[in-house]
């Protein structure tokens, strides 16, 4: 019995060490700085907000969440569903602001530890 629980121990930690943190980017989300996550942003970023989509470089995939942001304050930020998968993974959340509330559907490639971003869709 402890045989079967230290190899179900061990193949659980080993799940683990292939997640990504998510925690920058849900945080930046909360607080609506989009500044905080240039850092975690692939080369290029397929961006698809309320009235714009496209593949932008790190600064302009900021630039457009800031406009998001100045414009739907977050109250919050609430993950729904995340799942890793070697060296890739995703995250769905509802983003409630003052006006409305938002779906944000994030994929990110790991790199190491790190999270970081191709897509941002908040629909």
């Amino acid at each position: 019995m402890k045989r079967i629980l230290l190899t179900l121990a061990l193949i659980l930690s080993a799940v683990g060490a292939y997640a990504a943190d998510i925690t920058p980017i849900t945080d930046a989300f909360k607080k609506g700085n989009a500044t905080a996550i240039q850092s975690q942003m692939d080369q290029e970023v397929d961006v698809a907000l309320p009235g714009a989509s496209k593949k932008a470089n790190a600064a302009d995939a900021v630039a457009m969440l800031n406009t998001f942001f100045n414009t739907n304050k977050p109250s919050g930020f609430n993950l729904l569903h995340h799942a890793d998968k070697k060296e890739n993974g995703f995250f769905v959340a509802k983003l409630p602001t003052a006006g409305k509330e938002f779906r944000v559907n994030i994929t990110y490639r790991a790199d190491g530890d790190k999270a970081i971003i191709q897509s941002i869709r908040i629909e």
